[in-house]
């Protein structure tokens, strides 16, 4: 029988305490594989904009794109490997586990829904023991990368358009569900926490906090 409880979880600063696409980067800088004058501040920058809701969303992608570029499939497998045993798995709460694991629990159907593009989001969710991810596509064109995003960002109103392309696929509808959860900690997000039966802000940003206060939504730490 089909789960009828619908559980979303963003990652970044919800069920992990960094920006995974930023912590990506300096970990290409710290290896030298990155120019550093030329990626660390505006990296920083595109991420504080991006928080304050601010971002231009293909500009800010695509940023992030370009740095799987320069790099062949097996070379970026190697890295995506080591990024995620030496910069994610450490970073990951009990917490964090214990609230996916609560819904895997009781058969719940769970979710990543990320901006976090999916050559990073799906080994992450993994991590989290999840299959099921809606993440920013990165465009691929005969096994190399392009740069460029495929479709539209799963950011802002983006995440409530391609949660429902996602749930249509699998011959379902929001409305199917008796409870849909939805756990995020940015501003970013309120398009896809309006939506539900159940948002609540993790780690909030003051516009998040102060939204959630106003409308009794629970506010929770991952930390």
């Amino acid at each position: 029988m089909p789960a009828d409880v619908l559980a979303l979880f963003d990652l970044d600063h919800t069920l992990l305490p960094h920006d995974s696409d930023e912590q990506w980067v300096a970990f290409l800088i710290d290896r030298g594989l990155l120019d550093r004058a030329r990626y660390a501040v505006a990296n920083r920058e595109l991420i504080d904009r991006y928080n304050r809701g601010e971002a231009d969303l293909v500009e800010f992608t695509e940023f992030y794109l370009a740095t799987l570029v320069p790099f062949s499939a097996g070379q970026l497998a190697e890295l995506r490997q080591r990024y995620v045993e030496e910069i994610i798995r450490p970073r990951i709460s009990a917490r964090a586990r214990a609230m996916v694991e609560r819904h895997l629990d009781v058969g719940d159907l769970v979710v990543i829904t990320t901006a976090v593009f999916d050559f990073l989001a799906v080994p992450i969710a993994a991590e989290f023991g999840l299959e099921d991810v809606i993440a920013t596509v990165a465009e691929s064109v005969d096994g190399r990368y392009t740069g460029r995003v495929s479709g539209t960002p799963n950011t802002r109103e983006g995440k409530v358009e391609r949660l429902h392309l996602w749930l249509e696929g699998r011959g379902r509808r929001l409305a199917d569900f008796r409870e849909v959860w939805a756990y995020s900690d940015s501003l970013n997000d309120l398009p896809l926490l309006s939506q539900v039966s159940h948002p609540v802000a993790v780690n909030a940003d003051p516009v998040l906090a102060a939204h959630a206060r106003h409308h009794g939504w629970p506010i929770v730490q991952f930390a």
